[in-house]
């Protein structure tokens, strides 16, 4: 599959693993990771990005904790949809694109949100668009949390129902490729969370 291909399947996903299927489930524990994560080192105003925020049950989470400047963005419109329909006041209050995450970043200023957070989420970015990572990387300010699933070697690909490729990465080397340090990790039972703070 080609990046293209990709973005493709992310934009029409229904059924496991899309938009309807996370926003029936709602937050979970890593809801509440990423939330006391983000209590430790930025403040409740704090201007927060969650890349691939799908139906937002994340961005809920930290919205009902008293967060006020939320941000999602998903390559599914649909994700925005059910978004809105089931938490209709952070879709109110917050700032929500649909659209691929390499197409939002590029036009985002540096230094614009505080805090970023992704959940399984880049580790579905086709190599070709690696480049995103740096975008990321610039576009934070403080705090960038990634949950992203360590289970094979780097470079090597995996498929999640024989069609949607994951793409195993050094996320460690990636970020502080980048210019982030790395602060700290938690090895979860499927993911590794990992924790990078802006050098000042």
């Amino acid at each position: 599959m080609d990046s293209t291909d990709i973005r493709e399947e992310w934009a029409d996903r229904s059924g496991e693993y899309s938009p309807a299927y996370y926003a029936y489930y709602g937050a979970d524990e890593t809801s509440e990771l990423v939330q006391s994560i983000l209590a430790e080192h930025v403040e409740r105003d704090a201007a927060i990005l969650e890349v691939g925020c799908s139906s937002g049950r994340h961005l809920a989470a930290l919205s009902d904790a008293g967060y006020s400047d939320l941000t999602g963005v998903d390559i599914n419109a649909d994700a925005l949809d059910i978004l809105a329909e089931t938490y209709p006041e952070l879709a109110a209050d917050g700032s929500f694109h649909a659209m691929a995450i390499e197409d939002f970043v590029t036009d985002v200023a540096d230094d614009t949100y505080d805090a970023v957070f992704s959940v399984e989420t880049l580790q579905h970015l086709h190599p070709d668009v690696d480049w995103a990572f740096e975008e990321l990387a610039r576009i934070v300010d403080d705090l960038l949390i990634t949950v992203e699933n360590e289970g094979g070697d780097a470079g090597e690909v995996n498929y999640v129902d024989d069609n949607v490729p994951l793409y195993y990465r050094d996320w460690k080397a990636v970020f502080t490729d980048c210019g982030l340090i790395e602060v700290d990790s938690i090895d979860g039972k499927r993911d590794t969370v990992r924790i990078f703070r802006v050098p000042k």
